[in-house]
């Protein structure tokens, strides 16, 4: 019995497996090797499929660089805010350090005054 693999006209399965892999790289040539179809588009191949292939590459490069635009944005936002609240949280402890000083003195004036007293 012969098989279909087994004439002269048919290719070989190696050189069937040769060429589909040959394919598998190009963007827009057909299906990827993920297993999952690229489209209808994607799949017939040709200009159409490349050109497809193309602008989705365009796509996911602009909005991977959006994505990266925005979160520049964010932490430059987080560090201005930070850098705030630093500077608050430094005036403040500029400000109980001051009061710090003036209960000091204070305290020094009374033990001044109390021992004036004790002295008389």
């Amino acid at each position: 019995m012969w098989h279909v693999f087994d004439s002269p006209a048919s290719p070989s399965p190696k050189s069937s497996i040769k060429r589909g892999f040959s394919q598998v790289g190009d963007l827009g040539s057909g299906s990827g090797k993920g297993g999952g179809s690229g489209g209808s588009i994607r799949d017939a191949g040709g200009a159409l499929g490349k050109r497809q292939a193309a602008r989705e590459e365009e796509y996911f490069r602009n909005l991977e660089k959006e994505q990266l635009k925005s979160l520049q944005m964010q932490y430059k936002n987080l560090r201005k805010e930070m850098e705030r609240e630093m500077e608050e949280h430094e005036s403040r402890a500029r400000e109980h350090k001051e009061a710090a000083e003036r209960l000091r003195r204070r305290v020094n004036e009374l033990e001044k005054e109390e021992q004036e007293l004790k002295n008389q």
